[in-house]
């Protein structure tokens, strides 16, 4: 494991260079001369053994320092890479201002959810992506840790007692029903209930948040942080109803018919898990992700003495997949005792979906990597539990269809390896109730429900839908986004101004 400067240390460097460059004009060279500033974390020794956010964030001359590395474009291309169109510069020259107020509010413009999406969001794919700063350097890795500007002044906003809850309109009589409550749930009932409609939030599990409550692990993403948003709607007016699975508890037509909502938002997520359909997933010590991360997320199974769940006691733990998700389950793992925790993944490092933080994370903290391998079955003892995985050794062929090169089984390179846990996190499909209980409404061979692009419309007059019940599994940032799209298509809709036929 790889220790880390402490947040000292790096604040020292901070407020030297603020000295060097602070406080007068700046030429665009002398911005790039700007180091990128470290992200102060917790010691990879220390933190395996607590659930504590790993990334512990700026501090205050860290940020100014940071927010001084952006030239400032006049084009802007980093505002093109975001999915909701944050003005990126305007909130960032606020910040090296010191006027966080003034940042968070510019960011708020167009985002209901900073403090998450500083955190969460792969801004290496997105707006730092196209940062002129990151380009000029010729490194991704040396862009505008624009992420890290964002969840510094969400935080402060918090710690200062300076939130604030947007006005609502006049009350338009309307009753808008929204269905789940995670990423773009939560966006659109906030756009909704401030237009002044009265908006009730359905939630199937005793608690709301959605994949951010029982997807993300503490350690990336604090439940107290999703829960301030979650007050802060409610706050507003808007009703959450938890244990209502709507599919059972009520249908799309009772809700529209008989409970009298004029309008309806899907955003039930892509919560269903796939599995490889090999030998032995049945054996006892094999876990969805989904489930394996909720044991721990949301029934906090690592509280020995609290848990709503039993703690399954595992010593060697194989996670099949190189998405975030995995990276997930394999750091939980290790923070759940297992000794030793592998990840499975038929091609390369450089073709792993995941972020590259998460998976330097990932590897500072232990977890073991092996590449080029996929499982083809999973072997039990007498007792019906894992004992081994067979894996067989790849190479990688021609690109398939997503543009990544095609891993190729190599045979006659089959091998045992021994197991006690399995995880496999491979992705999610969308869960078909509500498609299967409501007439009416289109979805694509996936499952998925088809929108219009622009509104988020379904085929049943008065409902929207968006996130990954849409999209598929996407990014928290990129459901945000469609939240805010079928928020303004309904309020229009609702106002008789942009009917949907």
């Amino acid at each position: 494991m790889i220790a880390h400067p402490d947040k000292a240390e790096l604040d020292k460097v901070a407020v030297e260079l603020l000295q060097v460059y602070g406080n007068r004009e700046l030429k665009a060279k002398e911005r790039l001369a700007i180091p990128p500033q470290e992200m102060p974390s917790q010691d990879p020794h220390v933190r395996v053994s607590n659930m504590d956010e790993v990334a512990t964030g700026y501090t205050e001359a860290q940020v100014k320092v940071e927010a001084l590395r952006c030239l400032q474009c006049a084009n802007a291309p980093c505002v093109k890479g975001c999915p909701v169109g944050i003005d990126i510069p305007r909130f960032i020259a606020k910040a090296a201002e010191g006027d966080y107020a003034s940042s968070v509010a510019v960011i708020k413009e167009s985002s209901m959810l900073p403090a998450i999406c500083g955190r969460v969001c792969p801004q290496e794919s997105q707006c730092q992506l196209l940062c002129t700063v990151g380009k000029s350097l010729k490194s991704i890795d040396k862009a505008v840790n624009i992420g890290r500007i964002e969840r510094y002044v969400a935080d402060w906003e918090s710690r200062a007692g300076k939130r604030k809850n947007p006005e609502i309109a006049a009350s338009t009589g309307k009753k808008v029903g929204v269905v789940g409550s995670g990423p773009a749930s939560m966006t659109a009932a906030a756009d909704l209930r401030r237009a002044g409609h009265d908006v009730v939030m359905f939630e199937a599990l005793h608690k709301a948040g959605g994949v951010l409550v029982y997807g993300i692990p503490e350690f990336r993403l604090p439940k107290s942080i999703v829960q301030e948003e979650l007050d802060a709607l409610s706050a507003m007016g808007v009703k959450i109803e938890h244990n209502f699975l709507v599919g059972r508890t009520a249908k799309l037509h009772d809700l529209m018919e008989r409970e009298g909502f004029d309008a309806l938002f899907l955003g039930t997520g892509a919560g269903l898990p796939k599995f490889l359909n090999i030998a032995g997933e049945n054996l006892v010590g094999v876990f969805s992700a989904n489930e394996y991360l909720t044991r721990s997320n949301l029934m906090r199974a690592y509280d020995r003495h609290k848990a709503g769940t039993p703690l399954y006691n595992s010593k060697k733990v194989a996670v099949f997949g190189g998405g975030n998700v995995a990276m997930d389950a394999a750091r939980t793992a290790k923070r759940l005792g297992a000794d030793e925790v592998t990840i499975v993944y038929r091609r390369t490092d450089e073709e792993m979906p995941a972020r590259r933080e998460e998976i330097a994370h990932a590897k500072e903290e232990g977890v073991k990597f092996l590449y080029l391998h996929a499982p083809l079955r999973i072997v039990g003892d007498e007792k019906g539990m894992v004992k081994q995985v067979e894996l067989i050794t790849c190479e990688l062929g021609e690109p398939d269809a997503s543009g990544r090169r095609s891993p190729v089984e190599i045979p006659g390179s089959e091998a045992m390896h021994d197991f006690d846990t399995v995880i496999v996190a491979i992705g999610n499909a969308s869960n078909p109730l509500i498609e299967k209980t409501t007439k009416g409404l289109d979805v694509n061979r996936r499952g998925n429900i088809i929108v219009d692009e622009e509104t988020c419309a379904t085929s049943m007059k008065g409902v929207y839908a968006g996130g990954d019940i849409v999209l598929g599994a996407a990014t928290v940032i990129l459901a945000m986004g469609q939240g805010r799209r079928a928020a303004k298509a309904m309020n229009a809709y609702l106002a008789g101004t942009g009917e949907v036929e």
